[in-house]
């Protein structure tokens, strides 16, 4: 390449980014709101519940009061939650499952314990010393009709003003994509799993 075709190409580069940056910058001006929000991880790939984990360290950086609720897991000890209990008094956290639905061959069971996770969360949801509330895999609750999701919406929609909430879990029910400020779906395109290699602790767990 010529001296003259690399200045013509960092110069197209300069001009592209001058406009993006005009762009972003009249973007950002323009999200003036300032309040907590109702975010919403989904999908069939892998990295839901890990991306909400990350917003509850995040949270923790900004030094916010933070409450987990698991909704399935819980019959194994996570990294996670082996992790976030050795701070208590930064965060609440409650593995209120007992493991997956094909697992646990008890709908009754299930819903009872659903129940009583909602309870929980439904405190935290009413706490405003709670910056973030992580709801993890309540989608599957939802989706298998443990718990009512408009009980759900209502409580959530009635948090404290700056309060944020993340929901994960696949088979997320429209109502709760239609309510969510921000929706990120997970698409697998390929897994370990798939090829036989078992769950890897730090990894999966």
């Amino acid at each position: 390449m010529s001296h003259t075709e690399d200045n013509g190409r960092t110069e197209r580069h300069n001009e592209r980014m001058a406009r993006k940056k005009e762009i972003m910058d009249a973007k950002i001006a323009a999200a003036s709101e300032n309040r907590g929000v109702f975010i919403v991880n989904c999908g069939n790939g892998k990295g839901k519940s890990s991306s909400g984990f990350g917003m509850v360290m995040r949270g923790l950086g900004h030094e916010m009061q933070v409450g987990v609720v698991q909704f399935i897991k819980g019959a194994m000890s996570t990294g996670e939650e082996r992790f976030l209990r050795r701070l208590p008094d930064e965060v609440q956290f409650h593995a209120m499952g007992e493991g997956y639905t094909w697992n646990t061959q008890d709908r009754e069971r299930d819903v009872a314990r659903a129940g009583e996770a909602w309870e929980i969360a439904r405190q935290m949801l009413q706490d405003p010393a709670i910056g973030l509330v992580l709801l993890d895999e309540l989608n599957i609750a939802l989706k298998y009709k443990y718990i009512d999701v408009d009980q759900v919406l209502a409580d959530i929609a009635a948090r404290p003003p700056q309060q944020h909430v993340i929901v994960t879990g696949r088979g997320a029910p429209q109502a709760i994509i239609d309510a969510a400020d921000t929706v990120t779906e997970m698409t697998l395109v390929k897994h370990a799993f798939a090829a036989g290699i078992a769950a890897q602790p730090g990894v999966e767990w």
